[in-house]
């Protein structure tokens, strides 16, 4: 049976006591984990069989996160709560729903996948017999050493996420710097503004050496919608990262640390929210400030430049040969093409900022889904204090970390590829924002002071991406329902 969720306590908002360049590090997170799923491996498959032509739709998709992000932000620091909290207050069903997509998200490791075929492939090549399971059980043991290793878990996480974001930023300016054209700009400013244009569905796409003839779908582009940015639960993440970077309400609320560790345990109290004072007023609105800035600049400029950069190579080196890689192998296709013109140190270089930008993903993923876990657990339920949050976070990233290493060597027995994990756990993030985007606006506009309530602009924003969400649930299961009936 749920607990209920205590009022929200009143207190005065900390002031911002740092500068705001010392501060930065929640937005390139953001953007680290964005980078090897629709940046990566889902927008340049989709290039790969319509060329430019829905290009508009990616920059929509990440520029409407964008707002998702803000609001998130705002939410945080007004309580120093995740939205979690704030939604079963009112929707207590969304726990449960929570709960769900966490935890099948946990068998659908593609990032993990991905990444342990592109270091086979540098070390061995894609042909190598070894299973799949075994380097993705090696991806996850690195990823096991990051998160257990080190006393505060968000430092590990955050240093390692913007050491793997620089050499993909690097790595990609190069390589576009070596095979860009002219007309490939062209293309993709032409692709920009075709806004509202798309293919005729399915796509055919048709049989290579490697794989059978197959379909390019709607619910695949609107997981490739979902993904552009981060998608599903994981802006939700954002506001843990406020916290333990110590903004706003969340310098009242305490910062997880490994279990592994000894440390002073501090239980997660309820959330705050401030008296309509001016000086509370004026410092909301420089927290305010610093979560627009490490949004615009990190997660939604950086994350759309490197999104744009892996959907250049793929125009440039895939979509004129009418060449679509393999769902299993795509890193792997994309770098061996590379190597033509390249030679093996363009193959290589790809291979390397390919595991960079998906190891980046997992490793914020196994963080953040471990984190909702306990945090929706602990706070929801009578069970989850018979564990300290920092045990609970321990024992269920172990457990994603083993649940995902026998998912990956279950379903390679099935044929299943890492872009069929991606692709479902897309459609799934899908739905669950149908909830909680609409959801966040209400809770913004209800619970917080009114000082601290989104403007029209951020509440038009909100409710466009709250459409496009439900209007892509409601049309994807249509279409499914449809092709039942057929």
């Amino acid at each position: 049976m749920l607990l209920n969720i205590p009022p929200l306590k009143e207190a005065d908002l900390p002031k911002r006591e740092k500068p705001l360049w010392k501060m930065m590090g929640p937005g390139i997170v953001m953007a680290g984990i964005a980078i090897g799923s629709g940046e990566l491996v889902m927008w340049p498959w989709v290039t790969s069989i319509v060329g430019a032509d829905l290009l508009w739709a990616a920059a929509i998709g990440i520029f409407l996160q964008l707002w998702i992000n803000i609001e998130v932000g705002r939410w945080a620091i007004v309580t120093g709560e995740s939205p979690f909290n704030g939604m079963a207050r009112f929707f207590k069903l969304s726990v449960y729903i929570f709960l769900f997509v966490v935890f099948a998200n946990n068998f659908l490791p593609g990032w993990a996948r991905e990444t342990g075929m592109a270091l086979k492939a540098l070390l061995f090549g894609p042909d190598h017999d070894s299973p799949q399971w075994m380097w993705t059980a090696i991806v996850f043991a690195a990823i096991a050493a990051i998160l257990f290793g080190p006393k505060v878990v968000y430092t590990a996480v955050e240093r390692s996420i913007m050491f793997l974001v620089l050499i993909i930023v690097v790595g990609l300016m190069y390589i576009v710097w070596q095979i860009g054209t002219k007309e490939v700009f062209v293309a993709m400013w032409e692709g920009l503004l075709n806004v509202g244009h798309f293919p005729k569905f399915p796509v055919e796409i048709p049989a290579t050496e490697s794989s059978e003839a197959s379909l390019f779908t709607f619910g695949q582009l609107f997981g490739a919608v979902v993904f552009a940015g981060l998608g599903g639960i994981s802006n939700l993440w954002y506001a843990y990262y406020l916290r333990e970077k110590r903004v706003g309400m969340g310098a009242r609320m305490p910062t997880l640390m490994s279990a592994v560790h000894k440390h002073e345990v501090k239980e997660m109290d309820v959330g705050y929210v401030y008296p309509e004072t001016e000086e509370n007023q004026r410092r909301f609105k420089d927290w305010m400030r610093y979560v627009k800035i490490d949004q615009v600049c990190f997660f939604w400029l950086l994350g759309s430049f490197t999104m744009f950069l892996f959907i250049f190579g793929s125009l440039a080196v895939l979509h004129p040969q009418g060449q679509v890689p393999d769902k299993g192998s795509l890193v792997w296709d994309l770098a061996n093409i590379l190597g033509d013109s390249m030679g093996d140190f363009g193959r290589n270089l790809f291979l390397i900022v390919g595991m960079a930008a998906l190891f980046s993903s997992q490793l914020g993923g196994v963080d953040g889904t471990s984190r909702i876990f306990a945090d929706l657990l602990h706070t929801n339920f009578k069970f989850g204090h018979r564990l300290r949050l920092d045990q609970w976070y321990f024992v269920l990233a172990l457990s994603a970390i083993l649940i995902g290493t026998l998912s990956v060597f279950v379903f390679e027995k099935y044929d299943i590829a890492g872009l069929d994990f991606l692709f479902i756990a897309a459609l799934m993030g899908g739905f669950v924002m149908a909830i909680y985007v609409p959801a966040l606006l209400y809770m913004n506009l209800t619970y917080l002071p009114k000082s601290a309530r989104p403007g029209w602009v951020n509440i038009f924003f909100m409710v466009m991406a709250s459409l496009m969400y439900i209007s892509f649930s409601v049309y994807t299961i249509f279409i499914k329902v449809a092709s039942w009936l057929a």
